[in-house]
């Protein structure tokens, strides 16, 4: 941008006056307040923090369909608009902007696919496997190209809609209906929200605050008929958006943050209309209102210039300031030839505050991303435009519909129905095993592709993109939703979890049982069926092998082989009927612990009912009685299971503050994560906490509102999550 040639790329922390400072420290006070009440109404949450707040005595009525359900873009969107005409119309004193959700539309009304959506021939498999997420009924996850709203505004939004309405003449013009009736709702909205300021301007006896929201009045009230002109303008048309997408479905990216605003924030700055100090509060209010995900730095898609700019530090710095739950996310890329240091330099800030923290940003890798990307036949310039859009996912902005994170396939499953086969058979090879194993894997992988063809028949007409086509390339223009052809890319996900449960099991069955004959397979199936009831010592010997994530091990092995077969499966064919492309991913969410309950007892030692492991990670304890540092080993493992198709397979580092500051502090832990880049793994979650801090926090979470943590890439107060959702962390934290 001009501006920054013309002062230079500033790198510094941003100089914060006393005023910002404290009102940014009363957001933060606030959240803690709204998060309390939330737990103490509706208990943990084991999700994003989301910033919803809860309006215990609102209640809406809908309008339903004949079946009780709503569905359809028309009677969806016309009861989103009168929800938007009755949800109280909220301004926080201390933000810089207007408006919040008050939580997913799902909780006022029954948006659902209706019955004859449903392919019912795959329910068997469903239901034998365990299938909880199929895809079929996924939404939302893919990344806006908000450029286009910006670029517009709202009432823009309206005029092309109808401007393609009548270009394309549709004989069926239930699409534009829905968009044209959801924009008239925002728009109602956001007329409240300004004749809301205005009343609170006229009631307030405090000089900064009535200005504060008087500027807020004018703001909305602009922003109903003109795009955004001024930086604080543009922030407040991503928190309307943030407000609308959220409460549909739970949508949640923003897209390059720091490219979005880069110049909105170079302009005011240069007419003096703007200090970074006023923009670290705005941009904090901003994050206040959600956890949207959103990314800051990378490489220009030509791969010749680094796109971090000034903005980039700001809004780390804001993380920072807030100190509530925040997704936002550092690019790492190896240095470019003849570019600065900034990318460096955020990489190293970032690192800083996040061992200040306790966590902070997340870290999305260019390597493994982009040449990933790339072998599914894109280029390595779309690799590059690829941004953080979710718990572990990429998307290219308003022009790729993904739907990653949607899925799950337990591989652990597949091996408990193969070792039933198995039990059947005299001879007893571990080649007949794995293709047994692999047989049960296809019919999983295979019911999930044939429900993707269902779903790109049904979505768009019973439960469609609506927010989010309007900031995609293609929807509006051609009269299609998103899901069903709006947009020129469509690669969906398939995620394989329970990697390591499973390859522990191979390698803990070929080694005692196979090679050593520790006792026999009637044993083991025994043990199996009896929950290891007394069978302790058989337990730990199949538990205490050289685990996946141990250098060279057998169960290294046997996760490749599996990593291998899993996707070759996933790659082998696109879906039967409308032949989608199929990109296969490693990634559980924090969803190990409910598919370890409905899994029996596996050959690794675990018992019926425990979780079962992370994405592509080793299990906590693998590293135990190995003379290395376990953060080091799992990132190497880690590294070398990913799926290999651009999709994140995520590394969790949970490390103890008092350890890492031994073992060099943030110089040892930057180049722990662009080694990792450089190996081709794809995104890091880091914790930095005390033990101390954080086993107390376990028992009397009540005592730590403040804590944070980076859960499974997603971020959110300790406090918040379930016991079981707290041990997780815990368990990563003690592994080593």
């Amino acid at each position: 941008m001009a501006g920054s040639a013309k002062r230079g790329l500033e790198t510094g922390q941003v100089e914060m006056t006393e005023q910002y400072l404290t009102l940014i420290q009363n957001l933060h006070d606030d959240k803690i307040l709204i998060n309390r009440k939330k737990i103490e109404r509706l208990g943990t949450l084991d999700i994003d923090d989301h910033g919803f707040i809860d309006f215990p005595d609102f209640s809406f009525s809908p309008e339903l369909c004949a079946d009780g359900l709503v569905y359809g873009g028309r009677k969806i969107a016309s009861n989103f608009r009168k929800f938007l005409n009755q949800m109280p119309a909220y301004i926080n004193e201390n933000s810089a902007l207007a408006g919040c959700w008050i939580g997913n539309l799902t909780r006022y009304m029954p948006i659902a696919m209706p019955e004859q959506a449903y392919d019912l021939s795959l329910q068997e498999d469903i239901k034998k496997y365990g299938i909880l997420q199929s895809g079929f009924e996924g939404m939302n996850h893919l990344c806006p190209d908000l450029e286009i709203g910006l670029r517009l505004g709202w009432r823009g939004l309206l005029d092309k809609i109808r401007y393609y309405r009548q270009k394309n003449q549709p004989a069926d013009t239930a699409f534009y209906d829905g968009e044209e009736e959801l924009i008239t709702g925002i728009l109602e909205w956001i007329e409240r929200l300004s004749k809301e300021a205005e009343k609170k301007a006229a009631c307030s006896q405090n000089g900064f605050e009535k200005a504060n929201y008087t500027k807020i009045s004018h703001i909305n009230r602009k922003l109903l008929d003109n795009p955004p002109e001024s930086f604080r303008e543009a922030c407040q048309f991503l928190a309307h958006f943030q407000t609308i997408d959220r409460m549909y479905f739970v949508g949640g990216a923003l897209g390059n943050l720091d490219q979005l605003l880069n110049d909105y924030f170079e302009r005011d700055m240069e007419q003096g209309k703007l200090t970074e100090a006023e923009a670290v509060w705005i941009l904090s209010s901003l994050f206040f209102n959600d956890t949207h995900y959103a990314q800051i730095g990378g490489v220009s898609p030509a791969g010749d210039r680094d796109m971090t700019n000034r903005l980039s530090f700001v809004a780390l710095d804001a993380v920072h300031y807030l100190h509530i739950p925040t997704n936002i996310s550092v690019r790492v890329h190896e240095r470019l030839p003849g570019q600065s240091d900034a990318a460096q330099k955020l990489l190293e800030r970032a690192v800083a505050y996040t061992m200040t923290d306790g966590t902070g940003v997340s870290y999305s890798l260019e390597k493994g991303t982009v040449e990933g990307y790339s072998r599914n036949g894109y280029a390595h310039a779309l690799g590059r435009m690829r941004c953080k859009s979710g718990c572990n996912w990429t998307a290219i902005p308003g022009r790729e519909y993904p739907l990653q994170d949607v899925t799950r396939v337990n591989m652990a499953m597949a091996l408990f129905y193969a070792l039933n086969d198995w039990k059947e058979e005299k001879e007893h090879s571990m080649d007949r095993l794995f293709t047994l194993f692999a047989g049960h894997l296809n019919k999983m992988i295979t019911c999930i592709k044939k429900g993707y063809d269902r779903r790109y028949e049904t979505a768009g007409v019973y439960t469609p993109e609506i927010v989010l086509n309007l900031f995609m390339h293609g929807p509006v223009e051609r009269g299609i939703d998103a899901s069903c052809g709006g947009v020129d890319i469509m690669n969906f996900n398939i995620d394989g979890i329970g990697l390591a449960t499973a390859a522990d099991s191979f390698a803990a069955i070929e080694q005692r049982v196979v090679k050593e004959k520790q006792f026999s397979f009637g044993r083991l199936f025994e043990l199996l069926e009896n929950d290891y009831q007394d069978g302790e010592r058989e337990r730990l010997l199949l538990k205490n092998i050289e685990r996946f994530g141990t250098p060279e091990s057998r169960a290294e092995y046997w996760a490749l082989k599996i990593r291998d077969e899993f996707v070759r499966q996933c790659r082998q064919s696109p879906t039967p009927k409308h032949h989608l492309m199929i990109i296969p991913g490693l990634f559980s969410h924090g969803d190990v612990v409910m598919y370890g309950k409905q899994l029996p007892a596996t050959p690794n030692g675990r018992k019926a009912g425990e979780p079962i492991s992370h994405s592509s990670e080793p299990d906590p304890g693998f590293a135990i009685g190995l003379n290395s540092f376990s953060p080091v080993l799992k990132a190497r493992a880690v590294a070398k299971a990913q799926g290999g198709y651009g999709n994140s397979a995520p590394l969790h580092l949970d490390i103890d503050l008092d350890m890492l500051n031994h073992a060099g502090g943030v110089e040892a832990l930057v180049t722990l994560i662009q080694a990792h880049e450089q190996m081709g793994g794809t995104l890091i979650n880091l914790n930095c906490l005390q033990k101390e801090t954080l086993l107390a926090a376990h028992e009397r979470p009540e005592d730590y509102p403040d804590l944070i943590v980076r859960v499974t890439g997603y971020s959110a107060f300790f406090a918040s999550l379930s016991r079981e959702y707290r041990q997780q962390i815990v368990d990563r934290f003690l592994e080593k």
